[in-house]
Formats: structure tokens, sequence, C-alpha cells
């Protein structure tokens, strides 16, 4: 069931996607080479909880973090540990949510760890303006088609390709709300978005074959053939003037 939320809601989920993106910015600040991937969480979940908020990743489904940190070959749920170092050339993906006043902000980004290669860069490139084409068509009256083709589009038309076994959600009181948002779909087709309905759109794009495998944590989500992916992602509310960006950094 697709749940509309009201003004006040919309409101409050603002403020948790103000939390969820500066924690997001902050965790991301905190990358440089040598730093473990698990004193990048710590920040994340110091910041959230100094906000009166609490980590929505953290013991969901048995996650046992704040944050996802996915590096390199890693879609998502990558779990941070102290003896997992950065290294200088790493990207690194940030997924973090927020939930306050029993709202929830999602979002994550994809950073890089000192210098990267062009390679890298484009791919991050790519899909971080992948993300802004989805949003870009996520427009009252218009179709989850829509939007999933606009990300399609963009990223297949660069040579990259769309992770299908993970895609975007309805998010509000529960992390996960109906509907799915794939990063893929012919336009026209699909539930059709109207005002008052909130979605994370988040596209995962791989360098190499769309493919991914879950390692045996059952967690770590890895690409088939061991080429990079990244992963950017905003939660945005759907209104009768365009869609509005929720997890907003201050």
């Amino acid at each position: 069931m697709i749940v509309l939320k009201t003004s006040r809601e919309l409101k409050i989920m603002r403020e948790a996607g103000r939390i969820a993106a500066n924690a997001l910015k902050f965790a991301g600040a905190a990358i440089e080479p040598g730093v473990s991937t698990w004193e990048i969480d710590r920040v994340a979940r110091r910041y959230i909880e100094e906000q009166g908020a609490k980590p929505t990743f953290l013991g969901y489904g048995g996650f046992p973090a704040s944050a996802c940190v996915s590096v390199n070959n890693v879609v998502i749920h990558g779990i941070p540990k102290k003896n997992h170092l950065l290294r200088e050339g790493d990207i690194v993906s940030i997924d973090v949510g927020a939930t306050y006043e029993g709202f929830v902000g999602d979002n994550a980004y994809t950073f890089p760890c000192g210098k990267v290669s062009e390679e890298a860069q484009r791919l991050m490139d790519t899909t971080r303006e992948s993300l802004a084409e989805g949003i870009r068509a996520a427009v009252a009256g218009a179709r989850l088609g829509d939007v999933g083709s606009a990300v399609q589009r963009y990223a297949e038309a660069r040579g990259y390709s769309v992770v299908r076994d993970y895609v975007g959600h309805g998010v509000g009181a529960k992390m996960h709300e109906d509907p799915s948002v794939p990063n893929y779909g012919t336009p026209g087709r699909g539930v059709r978005l109207l005002p008052g309905m909130t979605i994370a759109i988040e596209p995962m794009i791989n360098q190499g074959v769309k493919e991914v495998r879950t390692l045996n944590d059952g967690w770590t989500t890895v690409t088939a053939d061991g080429k990079l992916s990244a992963h950017f992602e905003n939660s945005i509310a759907i209104t009768p003037d365009g869609p509005v960006i929720l997890t907003v950094a201050d």
C-alpha cells in the first residue's frame, strides 16, 4: 500500500532527511587513505545520535552497523570493519539512514579516496547524473517507468550497466515502503506518481556486467565480474510543483 504523506509528515521527513544528509556528508569527509570503514560508520552514527535521531540501518534485518560502507566492487551492503583500511584510489559508497520522530531519511553517495582513476571518476559522475535524471522525471502525473527509464537511458548510453537485483523504494514511517522504484523501465508504465508520495531513488551502476552476487556474510553484495560499482541515492517528495529532495545537508 502506498502511503501519501501530509504536510506535517513531510516537514518531519525534511528534518530526518537533513540529519541523514549531514551524516553522509560528515562520513564522506572522514574518507582518506588509512581510515577504516568502521571509523566511517562511527562518524555517521555519532552525528545521527547527537541530533536526537536513530540510525535506521542499525539492527535492520540484523545489519550490524549504522551505515553501509561499500568499497570498489562492492555494490551495496558493505559491512564496516576495523581491519578494512581505505587505500588511495578506492571509491567508497556510503549509504545511511536516520529515523527522526518516526520518519526516515535515506541517502547514499560514492566518494573518492584521494586521487582516483579517470575510469572511476567517470563511473561516479555518470551514476550521480543518472540519479539527477531520475529525479527530474519524478513529476506528479508521471509513472515509475518514466523514472527508471531516465536512469537507465543515461547510464547505458555511456556504456554502463544498471543493477536489476536491487531497486529504490518508497520511504516514510518505514525505510522500505511501497512502491518499488526500479532503475530501469519503460516510459508510461508502472505506478502513477501522485503528490504526497515519498520515494528513494537509488541507481546502482556497474562498470561491467549488471549481475551481482552476495558473499557468505549474507549482506555484502559485489559485482559478478569484480569491476567497480557506484551508488547514489536521495529521498524525494512528489509535489504539484515538481520533485523535492528531502535529503539535503546544511
